[in-house]
């Protein structure tokens, strides 16, 4: 008898199962009559499928312990893509990947892996507004937990800063990324569209999560800009070969002060 209740949702893990090809034949056939008939289902099985970022290597440093059915929860939560229709499986078997998610209680890397497959659910279609969009997308999952776990020491943010900005050609060090009364948390090398995409992230005792992020750009240089995506306040500006942004929940005209501060060290 097939798993599948007709009428009711699937589980995220049916559908991964469904995409990795490990349900069995009865259980395949109504998942592709769900599909077909509930839009809903149709919808959460796209957004299921567009994550094809290498998140297990990029967010190693989030390993972090928190609830199995909380992380659950959290992954249902995440909206589903506004696109539908069937696609293929990318990589390593999700199915798998979540299982050992939930057995170790690695919360953070799940919810930045499904944020980041949305990135193609833009606000704006030029590239430069494309890149922020999909850092403003997972950067709302952050939470002051999200960030909790310690910095490291003067000596680990220096090869953390080092290792980031060789990969994107910036010289990067503790001191002209700091950013006064904002505790830096750590630097990763994430990748969006086959790029290094830089995540510098931050808390801000008063606001909470807060990330500088940096992207390679032939565009040349601009100015600074503002603008607000999920409720997050971002500032936004380019030099002849990066782009840069710095987002979060802090007061427009702080972000703009934070921002500038950071933009005369980096070009200092």
């Amino acid at each position: 008898m097939s798993e599948l209740d007709k009428g009711k949702m699937p589980s995220d893990e049916q559908l991964t199962a469904f995409i990795d090809g490990e349900l069995n034949d009865a259980d395949r056939e109504d998942m592709e009559r769900l599909i077909a008939a509930d839009e809903r289902v149709a919808e959460r099985l796209e957004f299921l499928s567009r994550s094809a970022l290498p998140f297990r290597e990029a967010f190693e440093p989030l390993l972090a312990e928190a609830p199995a059915a909380k992380l659950e929860a959290m992954l249902a939560a995440i909206p589903a893509a506004t696109e539908t229709h069937k696609s293929r499986a990318f990589g390593v078997s999700r199915r798998g990947l979540f299982g050992a998610i939930a057995a170790s209680f690695v919360a953070a890397i799940a919810i930045d892996r499904a944020a980041i497959g949305i990135s193609r659910r833009l606000s704006k279609p030029d590239e430069d507004a494309e890149w922020r969009a999909v850092v403003a997308e997972y950067l709302s999952l952050y939470t002051t937990d999200t960030l909790s776990a310690p910095a490291g020491d003067h000596a680990q943010q220096v090869a953390q800063l080092g290792d980031v900005g060789s990969k994107l050609g910036l010289s990067l060090a503790p001191e002209n990324v700091a950013m006064p009364g904002v505790d830096f948390k750590r630097a990763q090398i994430l990748n969006y569209d086959s790029k290094p995409l830089a995540q510098i992230a931050y808390l801000d005792p008063e606001s909470g999560p807060m990330a500088l992020c940096i992207v390679q750009s032939a565009r040349g240089a601009a100015a600074p800009d503002v603008e607000n995506r999920r409720g997050m306040n971002v500032v936004y500006w380019s030099s002849a070969a990066h782009a840069f942004m710095l987002i979060g929940h802090a007061p427009i005209d702080r972000m703009q002060q934070l921002a500038a501060d950071v933009r005369a060290h980096l070009v200092a």
